[in-house]
């Protein structure tokens, strides 16, 4: 299983963006304390839409108490001072449990963190420039990352909701 680990979000609408890759992708949610809003917060309400109810969200009141349940070991640390992109790691049993940490927006993982872990420290590709990219993105990057080398299991191919020909069955008309 793919979990999403956000160490100290600051940002309501960036988490709510995580709300929804979480919620669409199966993976559970961790949110490390403390966070930079309240999860009442109608920015987050507003980019987690309805996703918030379905979504498997645990809190915990620090790194400590994080690790306490899920140790270090099993963390994927996503940060602009990883060497390794997330394509080079090994994703593909989908019955390992998979811990990506992505740090809080101003700053990132804690430092001391991310240098007992540096084997397991990843960066996304971007011009020299760049420091980073936007938390929701970087986060649906790395798990759509894992989920391609699982060949996305329980995840569907085809549109549900409105039905996977609805395209091919709209009315020509209607596109005008």
């Amino acid at each position: 299983m793919i979990h999403i680990v956000l160490y100290e979000p600051e940002i309501p609408a960036n988490t709510g963006n995580v709300i929804r890759t979480a919620m669409a992708t199966n993976s559970v949610l961790h949110l490390i304390e403390p966070l930079g809003f309240s999860l009442e917060d109608k920015y987050l309400r507003r980019a987690g839409m309805d996703y918030i109810r379905d979504a498997d969200i645990r809190i915990y009141p620090n790194w400590e108490a994080f690790t306490k349940k899920h140790p270090e070991e099993q963390c994927y640390f996503v940060t602009r001072y990883g060497k390794r992109p997330p394509s080079s790691f090994d994703f593909s049993d989908p019955d390992k449990d998979i811990y990506f940490v992505l740090g809080k927006e101003s700053t990132g993982v804690d430092k001391h963190i991310l240098k007992r872990n540096l084997d397991r420290c990843m960066r996304l590709p971007m011009v020299a420039d760049a420091r980073s990219l936007n938390l929701g993105n970087t986060t649906a990057v790395v798990v759509y990352e894992a989920l391609r080398q699982q060949n996305y299991p329980g995840l569907s191919f085809t549109e549900q909701l409105k039905g996977e020909d609805f395209l091919e069955n709209l009315d020509p008309d209607a596109l005008s």
